[in-house]
């Protein structure tokens, strides 16, 4: 064995401290450095600069509408949109009531059968087209279509009364 006696670099307790800070400050500055050089030539774009892009940029990718239709969004120039002629109970029968009332989806009564009428005739016309426009248990407000008017609504009631009265 030899007389070699371990020697450190670190003598006194003050050498040690330093060495300590500098172990842990020295790596933070390298981070802080290094995150500045890659990141030191991007510009960003403030909101003022462009408010347009922003908007573009934080809009909803998609949205969800349960009930009412959601406000249309406000354009500068935009050209007025004539609004198609109401649709008669028969079209609004076919293009959404019977989708659930065809094959009676959900406890929907079928259009046609008288049993299943009678009870909903006999609380009358007016809580008939109450439940098509505010929607009842599974049934949605306007039959899921929130663009169809009132009367339109009442017109498809009238038709459904009528096929199973």
């Amino acid at each position: 064995m030899s007389d070699t006696e371990h020697t450190s670099f670190i003598k006194t307790p003050r050498q040690l401290i330093v060495v300590v800070v500098l172990s842990f400050i020295v790596p933070v500055l390298l981070i802080i450095f290094l995150t500045q050089l890659l990141t030191g030539n991007l510009t960003v774009q403030t909101a003022a600069a462009n408010p347009a892009a922003l908007a573009d940029r934080i809009r909803p990718v998609a949205q969800v509408a349960i009930g009412e239709p959601p406000p249309a969004p406000v354009q500068a120039a935009a050209p007025a949109v004539a609004k198609a002629a109401p649709l008669s109970g028969d079209q609004v029968v076919a293009q959404v009531c019977s989708v659930c009332h065809q094959a009676g989806v959900a406890g929907a009564p079928k259009t046609g059968d008288k049993a299943a009428w009678a009870p909903r005739i006999a609380k009358g016309i007016d809580t008939l087209y109450t439940s098509a426009i505010k929607g009842k248990n599974a049934m949605p407000a306007r039959g899921g279509n929130a663009a169809l008017s009132d009367a339109e609504v009442k017109a498809a009631v009238d038709r459904m009364v009528a096929a199973s009265k």
